[in-house]
C-alpha cells in the first residue's frame, strides 16, 4: 500500500480538483501521485425501439469537435445513481422513460480518478414537452444498431462510455 507524505499542489474547479502528492511507495521508495476527486455519473442508453437508440451530439472541448454519445452526466450531491440518469435522460432528449435497469458501474480513469459511472438502459420512452439543453446539445439523434456497428466500425464513436456500455449489452460485435 502506498501512503500519502504530503500534498505538493491542488486545483479546484467547479465540480472537481485535482492533487498532486509526494506518497511512499510499497518498496519505501518516495514517489509522486497525481489524484481527481470527481463526481460520480450516470449514462443511460435509451431504446426507442428494440433497433433504434437516443443518442445525442455535442461538442467536446478537450477533443476540438463534437461527439456522438449515450446519455451521460455529473451526479448532484446526495443524487442517487438512478435519479440523475433519468434527469440527464429528460435534460438532453427531452424523453422519459418508464422501464429503467442497471447494467454496470465501471471506474473509467481508475489510475487517477476516483470517478465511477453508473450506466442504465431505459424502454418505454415517451416525449415530454422540455426543451433540450442547448447549451450542450447539439442534436439528438435516433439510430439504428446497425447504423451504430457501422458509425463504432469506422470510428465515428469514440466515447469510451458508450463503446463499453454498448458493447456489455451485446450491441456491438467483437471484430
Amino acid at each position: 500500500m502506498e501512503k500519502k507524505i504530503r500534498t505538493i499542489a491542488t486545483l479546484s474547479a467547479h465540480s472537481f480538483s485535482v492533487t498532486l502528492d509526494d506518497v511512499l511507495l510499497k518498496n519505501g521508495a518516495p514517489g509522486r501521485r497525481i489524484r481527481i476527486d470527481h463526481p460520480e455519473a450516470a449514462a443511460v442508453v435509451p431504446f426507442v425501439s428494440e433497433e433504434h437508440l437516443l443518442m445525442v451530439r455535442q461538442f467536446r472541448y478537450a477533443l476540438g469537435k463534437e461527439t456522438l454519445e449515450i446519455p451521460a452526466g455529473k451526479m448532484d450531491p446526495g443524487e442517487k445513481p438512478e435519479a440523475c440518469a433519468r434527469r440527464e435522460l429528460l435534460e438532453e432528449t427531452g424523453f422519459e422513460a418508464d422501464l429503467f435497469q442497471s447494467v454496470l458501474t465501471y471506474a473509467p480513469a481508475i489510475g487517477y480518478s476516483n470517478e465511477l459511472i453508473h450506466i442504465f438502459s431505459a424502454r418505454q420512452l415517451r416525449k415530454i414537452n422540455a426543451e433540450v439543453d442547448e447549451r450542450e446539445i447539439a442534436s439528438v439523434e435516433k439510430v439504428s444498431l446497425g447504423e451504430l456497428k457501422d458509425m463504432v466500425g469506422r470510428g465515428l464513436i469514440e466515447d469510451g462510455k458508450t463503446l463499453l456500455a454498448l458493447s456489455f449489452m451485446g450491441l456491438l460485435r467483437c471484430r
